[in-house]
């Protein structure tokens, strides 16, 4: 089993300012295997790192939990 981290960037509009960031970081970070979460409103991008690759169903589920619409991954 490979121990190296996946790094995924998605793209999640609806975010505006701090407060935004921590909701959908939060909700993110709560999934089984995040270890870090970097969300910026400004570009809409989220970048989290994982212990495996996530499920993007998984995550659209968190980010809509937090009120905000996954749109995809960033390219």
């Amino acid at each position: 089993m490979s121990s190296e981290a996946v790094t995924t960037v998605y793209q999640v509009t609806g975010m505006t300012c701090g407060h935004c960031e921590g909701a959908v970081s939060e909700e993110i970070g709560a999934l089984d295997g995040v270890t870090s979460v970097k969300a910026v409103a400004s570009t809409g991008q989220v970048t989290v790192i994982s212990a495996a690759p996530l499920d993007d169903e998984t995550v659209r589920a968190a980010v809509d939990e937090a009120g905000y619409e996954l749109t995809g991954r960033a390219a």
